[in-house]
């Protein structure tokens, strides 16, 4: 009888492995720490050669491809090319050349000449045409970048696949570090280097090489943009960014007044500022009523240079007014400086004086791995020369010993050991051609020996000689100077007039009287003009809901449904005649979609006293203080002016304690003494509860008891809160109370 096969025992499950707790500082040490020094020294911060590694790569790039001679090529030929060395994508890449061309306007002394439409350093929404429609070439200076690069003047290291090389530096013959605009943002921090002008920075580091005591202010003046404008001059200012690398730099724009158009036109304006972001900023003030003396203002910049159209109002001062937009728009701004710069891979926060002398240094260091280089290559040829002297003392005997000698391979250890030479020798001896065994070929090789010996030995010299070499240094700035040097393109203003704010002249306080109608209509009409008038003119099934006796100089204030409210200026709002139907504020004041007006406030010569009492559906009621709602600055809009958890149903001014009237939709009514509410500063405070209500019932009404015409208000008074009031009954009131609708 056949045996079972036991049954299959059930396969016991392993507890779950418990994941290892990882720390988060083992985390940033070994995922964060590379990425971070990577962002920091390979990608972000100019070294102090005066490029970040993309710039380097693509400049490297065109100058394998011949382009610092010849005719341009396709911008997309380059970026392609420039792959090989920068692997984050074409579009990181034409982005980096287009900074560096001449047709965008961002440094002093652009390296890509270009041809095409390559954007504007002063525009904010002028684009770059795409890379297959442009065309480049290196310019002219870039032969100071690259000369002596092929003579081991700096390291070349391999690219990011290791299947070419690439210079870890480019030999800039002149402290480009200072000459070209540079801004790098890290992770933890960043650079932001201000152009300074070509012949100064020159001249200053030839001095400093003279004299390191030498007063750099002197020659470097100050700092020079490419958009031009005008430079104020504050010497503190200029010191701190000069010492320590971290300042800031006022520029202001340039302009000219049209007295047949009556425009101003603005032809510079800092580096910092674009034409949109000074359009657009001016653009509000003429909106909220800050600048008022403005008719028109167009971008009229073309191919002849940047412009900004300003048409004014009649009689309008340009001085005055462009002294205000300055102090308002970026018309006037500042260049941040922070001059942090990689210095054999750690970065360092430097005054120009110490970038100099670090750059100086790296120079001397250049220069003599050049001297070096050449000089190796000397001694080579030397020495091959001298033992071909040793041949053409005897040539016959050479000859003799070639032709004697029966195979090729011997001919060299012969010539070696027939006149006493190495193998080098006798293997540049063997390559001569028969043609140039001739006299004068014998006496040009004597000359070239003796020539060779002379400047062996004044390089060498030169070598030993730390002077010599920063003689070099000076004669190659001096003629860097003379071949690119050009006048400065910022202007400095030094007699500048400190910036203080002008004081807005006062409006003209006599007496108006304000309307408020339940449909968002507003007059504002003189006491006499409303006497001469007759009834007042108002849109059907329309009515006035508030009236106050002010003045031209009050501000008011325009509370709305979505809790927001509006401020305003009685002297922006223009008079109107009994027979108008006066400013529709939501469309003046620029409100929402759907907003309206709920209630108006004034504050009697933009003094902010007294407060505002919210009456809230259910029972509750709010004081809030009316300097809730000042501010330093010309705000128009405040959001957030009083609680959004119930609806509103009055908004009731108060210059003192006064009794209010609710009423609830239960027709019970209610005296409420204000001064049992004590001001709140909080304008979204949702308040105490005042009246007493039953399920379902909310307060339909509230408006000052004066207003009301109350006949027995001791019925409705209570000394103690919450109240339930009294039933109102038909011969309670004089008057229709106010609702909000």
């Amino acid at each position: 009888m056949a045996r079972k096969k036991p049954a299959p025992k059930p396969e016991q499950e392993l507890p779950p492995r418990e994941a290892e707790p990882m720390l988060i500082t083992r985390v940033i040490e070994t995922n964060y720490m590379p990425y971070t020094m990577s962002v920091i020294v390979s990608r972000a911060l100019p070294e102090i050669d005066g490029f970040k590694p993309s710039h380097r790569k693509l400049l490297y790039t065109m100058y394998k491809q011949g382009l610092l001679k010849g005719n341009r090529m396709k911008s997309s030929a380059v970026v392609g090319a420039t792959m090989k060395l920068n692997p984050h994508g074409d579009g990181a890449i034409y982005e980096t050349m287009v900074r560096l061309t001449r047709g965008n306007g961002a440094l002093l002394h652009p390296f890509v000449d270009s041809k095409g439409n390559f954007g504007k350093v002063g525009s904010r929404d002028m684009a770059y045409a795409a890379s297959r429609y442009t065309e480049v070439r290196l310019e002219p200076i870039c032969q100071e970048l690259f000369d002596g690069i092929d003579e081991e003047m700096v390291d070349m290291v391999d690219n990011f696949d290791g299947t070419m090389k690439e210079p870890a530096l480019l030999p800039t013959s002149f402290p480009n570090i200072l000459v070209s605009a540079n801004t790098g943002i890290a992770v933890g921090m960043a650079s932001r280097i201000c152009g300074f002008n070509l012949r100064e920075v020159c001249e200053t580091a030839v001095a400093l090489i003279k004299d390191p005591n030498h007063n750099i202010y002197s020659t470097l003046k100050a700092p020079d943009f490419p958009t031009g404008g005008e430079l104020i001059y504050d010497r503190d200012a200029l010191e701190q960014v000069y010492e320590t690398g971290v300042g800031s730099i006022k520029v202001r724009s340039v302009w000219h007044y049209d007295k047949e158009q009556n425009c101003i036109e603005v032809t510079e304006i800092p580096y910092t500022a674009t034409v949109e972001a000074i359009i657009d900023k001016t653009a509000a003030l003429v909106k909220d009523g800050t600048v008022k003396e403005i008719s028109d203002m167009r971008n009229e910049t073309d191919l002849h240079g940047l412009k900004i159209a300003i048409d004014l109002k009649r009689g309008v001062d340009p001085e005055k007014l462009m002294a205000k937009l300055s102090r308002l728009t970026p018309l006037t701004d500042s260049f941040p400086c922070n001059f942090n710069v990689i210095i054999e891979g750690t970065p360092n926060v430097m005054g120009v004086r110490e970038i100099l002398e670090e750059w100086t240094a790296w120079r001397v260091m250049c220069i003599e791995r050049q001297l070096y280089h050449r000089l190796t290559k000397m001694k080579t040829r030397l020495h091959l020369l001298e033992g071909l002297s040793k041949i053409l003392l005897d040539i016959d005997k050479a000859i003799a010993i070639i032709r004697g000698t029966e195979e090729d391979s011997e001919v060299i250890p012969n010539l070696m050991i027939g006149f006493g030479i190495d193998e080098e020798q006798a293997d540049f001896i063997a390559e001569i051609k028969l043609r140039n065994i001739n006299k004068e070929y014998i006496l040009n090789r004597l000359a070239e020996t003796e020539r060779m010996r002379a400047e062996i030995a004044d390089m060498e010299d030169t070598l030993k000689n730390r002077k010599k070499i920063k003689k070099i240094i000076i004669d190659q700035l001096t003629e860097v100077a003379k071949k690119y040097g050009r006048d400065r393109c910022t202007r400095i203003v030094y007699d500048a007039p400190a910036d203080e704010p002008e004081e807005e002249p006062a409006a003209e306080a006599y007496p108006v009287v304000f309307f408020l109608t339940r449909e968002g209509y507003f007059k504002k009409i003189t006491p006499a003009a409303l006497q001469r008038s007759g009834e007042q003119k108002l849109k059907e099934g329309d009515g006035i809901v508030r009236r106050v006796d002010g003045t031209n100089a009050d501000d008011l204030l325009f509370f709305t449904d979505r809790q927001q409210v509006y401020k305003v200026a009685a002297d922006d709002l223009s008079e109107n005649k009994v027979a108008m139907l006066g400013l529709y504020l939501p469309q003046h004041l620029g409100m929402d979609p759907g907003e309206s007006v709920t209630a108006m406030a004034v504050a009697p010569g933009g003094e902010y006293r007294g407060s505002v009492l919210f009456v809230f559906a259910d029972g509750k009621c709010a004081r809030v203080s009316l300097g809730s709602y000042e501010t330093k600055t010309n705000r128009r809009k405040l959001t957030g002016a009083y609680s959004d958890k119930v609806p509103l149903v009055a908004a009731v001014q108060l210059d003192g304690d006064k009794e209010v009237f609710l009423r609830s939709s239960a027709d019970r009514g209610l005296l409420l003494n204000t001064a049992m509410l004590a001001p709140k500063p909080t304008r979204s405070t949702a308040g105490v509860k005042v009246m007493t209500l039953k399920a379902r019932q909310t307060v339909i009404s509230a408006a000052p008891a004066e207003e009301m015409g109350i006949k027995n208000p001791t019925r409705f008074r209570t000394r103690t809160l919450p109240a339930a009031g009294a039933l109102v009954r038909a011969e309670d009131l004089g008057v229709e109370q106010t609702t909000i609708e």
